[in-house]
This record gives structure tokens, C-alpha cells and sequence, in this order.
């Protein structure tokens, strides 16, 4: 925050004008705050009006004409430059990323340090520790047979390995060739099981034919019966009737075969029909 302070005074001698003073301040981004005031120069001050006045002037012979600026008595001007405030804030952010560097490069110094004491400790620790002579040889001798014997023992487990397998690779090829028998022996049946099923649908589909047929044959023959048993009780009446009439003209010489000629020509004829 900046505060700007501008100063105008204007003064005169005891025998002129009174003294008129401007004063400016600025406090904060854009912020003008303006006052005047004035007073008079001499052995007194203006005060109480006219007869004030009167007092201290008694030797200067009249009364001083006083003149007030018109623009000093105008209202405050109040404004804000938003260039002023984008340059702050500027200066505050680039003030926060110094701020957040100049932490982050203590913090790489303090742990260099932290790091460099260890150093120093880790060091000394081993300069004071005595060195034993001891027999090195020997000791990756025997590290060296024992991997040996250990790299015998892999070797011989992978020929062991590799012989199961070659046995378990024989086993897969064995069961793939009898998968795929197995499979082109389902695909056979599958198309023998489509024939058979065809086969079957179509004499299925016979039978029903057939058996719609028998039944209608079954019902024609019932209804030719019915008419047969029919027609023989027709004719049976009409011979009974014709007995009957025979019975009757017994004066009469009857021809007994052409009678029987004649209804057997009408039972053929019906049976015919």
C-alpha cells in the first residue's frame, strides 16, 4: 500500500490575503481524499468571523476581501486504476513464488545437510571399526563348491523334466488325435441323426396321412352299413308286403319265379346303386 501526499500553500503577508492551503492524500489503490483550508498570517488569526477580523486588522486600515477556489469545494472524486491493482497483484504472486522457492531451498539445504551428517557418522563409524584378517579363500571356496553342487542337482532335475516332458507332450498328441476322432465321429451321428430324424418325421407324417384316411374309410364303411341294413329292411318290408298280397289273391295263379327273378333284379339294382 503506497499513501501519496501532495501539499499547496499559498501565503501572503500581514498587510495582503489570507493564506488558502490544498492538501491531496492518497491512501490505497485509486483513492483520493482532497481538503482545503486556510487561514490568515499576521499577529492574529482569523477567527469568529467579522469582528475577529476587526481585532487584527485595526492598523491595516479596512477589511481584506478574502476569495475561496470554487474547485476545492467540489465533492471528493473517489476512483480506482485497475492497471495499479493488476501490478500489485502481480507483485504479490511474484512475491509468494520467492517466498515458496526460497522455502523449497532450505528445505534441499537442511536435508543435504541432514544428509551430509550421516555421511560424516557412517564414516567415522568406519574408521574406528578394526579390520579381522580372515581366511577369504577358503570361505568363496567353499561358496563356489556348494553352487556347484546346487547347479548338479538342477541339471540332473531338468533331464528329469525334460524326459516327463517328452511323455506328457506324447499324452497331449494322444488325446488330440482321439479328440478329433471323437469329433468327426459326433459330426457323423449328428448327419445320420438328421436322416434318421428326417425319416421319421416323414413317415410320421405318412401315418397321420394314413390314419386320417383309415378313419374316413372307417366312416364311409359305417355309413354304407347303415345303408345296406337300410336298403334290406326296405326290401325286407317290401317282400313281406308282396306276401302279403300273394296271401290274399289266392285265386290267382301265380308265377312264383318271376316274382323271385323280378326282386332279385331290384335288390341287385339297389345293391348297385
Amino acid at each position: 500500500m503506497s499513501i501519496r501526499v501532495t501539499q499547496k500553500s499559498y501565503k501572503v503577508s500581514t498587510s495582503g490575503p489570507r493564506a488558502f492551503s490544498s492538501r491531496s492524500y492518497t491512501s490505497g489503490p485509486g483513492t483520493r481524499i482532497s481538503s482545503s483550508s486556510f487561514s490568515r498570517v499576521g499577529s492574529s488569526s482569523f477567527r469568529g468571523g467579522l469582528g475577529g477580523g476587526y481585532g487584527g486588522a485595526s492598523g491595516m486600515g479596512g477589511i481584506t476581501a478574502v476569495t475561496v477556489n470554487q474547485s476545492l469545494l467540489s465533492p471528493l472524486v473517489l476512483e480506482v486504476d485497475p492497471n495499479i491493482q493488476a501490478v500489485r497483484t502481480q507483485e504479490k504472486e511474484q512475491i509468494k513464488t520467492l517466498n515458496n522457492k526460497f522455502a523449497s531451498f532450505i528445505d534441499k539445504v537442511r536435508f543435504l545437510e541432514q544428509q551430509n551428517k550421516m555421511l560424516e557418522t557412517k564414516w567415522s563409524l568406519l574408521q574406528q571399526q578394526k579390520t579381522a584378517r580372515s581366511n577369504m579363500d577358503n570361505m568363496f571356496e567353499s561358496y563356489i563348491n556348494n553352487l556347484r553342487r546346487q547347479l548338479e542337482t538342477l541339471g540332473q532335475e531338468k533331464l528329469k523334466l525334460e524326459a516327463e516332458l517328452g511323455n506328457m507332450q506324447g499324452l497331449v498328441e494322444d488325446f488330440k488325435n482321439k479328440y478329433e476322432d471323437e469329433i468327426n465321429k459326433r459330426t457323423e451321428m449328428e448327419n445320420e441323426f438328421v436322416l434318421i430324424k428326417k425319416d421319421v418325421d416323414e413317415a410320421y407324417m405318412n401315418k397321420v396321412e394314413l390314419e386320417s384316411r383309415l378313419e374316413g374309410l372307417t366312416d364311409e364303411i359305417n355309413f354304407l352299413r347303415q345303408l345296406y341294413e337300410e336298403e334290406i329292411r326296405e326290401l325286407q318290408s317290401q317282400i313281406s308286403d308282396t306276401s302279403v298280397v300273394l296271401s290274399m289273391d289266392n285265386s290267382r295263379s301265380l308265377d312264383m319265379d318271376s316274382i323271385i327273378a323280378e326282386v332279385k333284379a331290384q335288390y341287385e339294382d339297389i345293391a348297385n346303386r
